[in-house]
C-alpha cells in the first residue's frame, strides 16, 4: 500500500490534498477503506455547511460497521463526491482517486496533519 507523498494525513485516516484556490480535496486512506471492509453507505456533509477540524462530518456505513468521518482542516464545504454517494464502492476501489469524498475551502488547517511518510509510521504502529 503506497499513500500518494503529495498529500498530508490526519491520525483519524482522512486525506487532504494541496489546495487549489484555495480548495482541498479531501478522503479517506486506502488503510482505512480496508479496516473498514466493504463500503455500502456513505453520509457526507452538505454543500454550504461548516466544518471543524478534528471534529465528525459524516459517517461511512460498512458490512462490518459504521464509522465516524472527520475533517481533516476547518472550513466550508464547496462539493461533495456523488459517485460515492451513488457508488459508495469507490472508497475502497479508488480511495486517492474516484473514492473522494468532498472539497472545503480551508479556513484554518491544523499544524499536526501528516506527511505521507509519518503517516506510514502512524499505521506501521
Amino acid at each position: 500500500m503506497s499513500n500518494p507523498q503529495q498529500l498530508r494525513y490526519s491520525k483519524e485516516h482522512e486525506w487532504l490534498s494541496a489546495a487549489e484556490d484555495g480548495v482541498s480535496t479531501v478522503g479517506i486512506t486506502e488503510h482505512a477503506a480496508n479496516a473498514l471492509g466493504d463500503v455500502v453507505f456513505v453520509q457526507l456533509p452538505e454543500v454550504g455547511d461548516s466544518v471543524t477540524a478534528g471534529e465528525t462530518c459524516g459517517e461511512l456505513e460498512s458490512t462490518k460497521s459504521v464509522s465516524d468521518l472527520y475533517s481533516p482542516v476547518s472550513g466550508e464545504i464547496t462539493e461533495v463526491n456523488e459517485d460515492v454517494v451513488n457508488d459508495p464502492s469507490l472508497v475502497n476501489s479508488a480511495p486517492f482517486e474516484g473514492g473522494w469524498l468532498f472539497k472545503v475551502r480551508v479556513t484554518d488547517e491544523p499544524a499536526d496533519l501528516l506527511t505521507a511518510a509519518e503517516y506510514d509510521a502512524e499505521i506501521a504502529g
